[in-house]
């Protein structure tokens, strides 16, 4: 029987699981950035992973060309505790955009993406080229082909449906326009939605006390996540498990109307 967990393909010879892994690639990822196919040595040279024989995770790695500080395509996979398959990170980065360090402090002292500690000058920048917390680089506008093909990868291996954990409150929101919806974390969700109502909590939090909290950020999806990002809530954004069935949506909106 092929395997059906990210341990089990983690047993396999190096070749299979590089061949396993490499199918959660898009197609047009590669056409955007006239890449061969897959199963070339090209490609597989451009093609990092982190796994051990016996751990239940992945870190799988595509680079546009050699020695790129930042890929194109970066993904941390691993199992739940029933075997089912949970995206921890999922990135999509344009290699052409400008790098703002927000993942590194001054000293190169890792942030976490600024879960850990914050690169404020960074995270300003960030913010003045409208990019989200966590973006080091503007994305691709490649997620839904994304999803497609890591459905197949997803069916190749068994399963119907699979997790993601949100790192920040857009990804949530854009993981709900994509069909997921919401293991925990939606009492949450719409607890956010309700106090960025006129009125509401958060609205009167948008002080302009720090370049994350202004007035504006009521009626912006990357704005609020910037204040909550900022702690605007008093507690972490954290609890938020998403999980969606393969080729269907769940038609879940926690923040309707509300613009990017």
């Amino acid at each position: 029987m092929p395997p059906s967990t990210i341990g089990g393909i983690n047993l396999l010879p190096e070749a299979e699981k590089r061949s396993i892994y490499s199918r959660i690639i898009p197609n047009e990822l590669l056409k955007r950035f006239n890449l061969p196919p897959v199963d070339s040595q090209r490609l597989q040279s451009l093609l990092d992973f982190k796994y051990t024989p016996g751990a239940t995770d992945v870190e799988i790695s595509l680079y546009h060309e050699q020695r790129y500080p930042d890929p194109i395509l970066y993904g941390h996979l691993t199992d739940t505790m029933h075997g089912q398959l949970h995206v921890l990170l999922y990135i999509l980065n344009d290699p052409d955009s400008p790098r703002h360090p927000v993942d590194r402090m001054p000293d190169g002292t890792s942030t976490r993406f600024g879960t850990l500690r914050r690169n404020l000058a960074a995270e300003t920048g960030a913010l003045a080229d409208k990019l989200a917390p966590g973006q080091v680089r503007r994305g691709l506008r490649l997620l839904a082909p994304a999803i497609t093909t890591f459905e197949k990868f997803v069916a190749g291996l068994g399963h119907d449906l699979y997790f993601v954990e949100p790192l920040y409150y857009h990804n949530a929101i854009i993981f709900e326009r994509y069909g997921f919806t919401y293991q925990m974390g939606r009492r949450l969700m719409e607890q956010i939605e309700a106090g960025f109502t006129p009125g509401g909590e958060l609205s009167a939090r948008l002080d302009g006390s720090s370049p994350f909290r202004q007035p504006q950020a009521a009626n912006s999806i990357r704005l609020r996540s910037w204040a909550i990002h900022d702690g605007i809530l008093g507690q972490p954004f954290t609890d938020v498990t998403m999980y969606k069935h393969v080729g269907k949506s769940a038609g879940i909106s926690t923040c309707p109307g509300c613009a990017w």
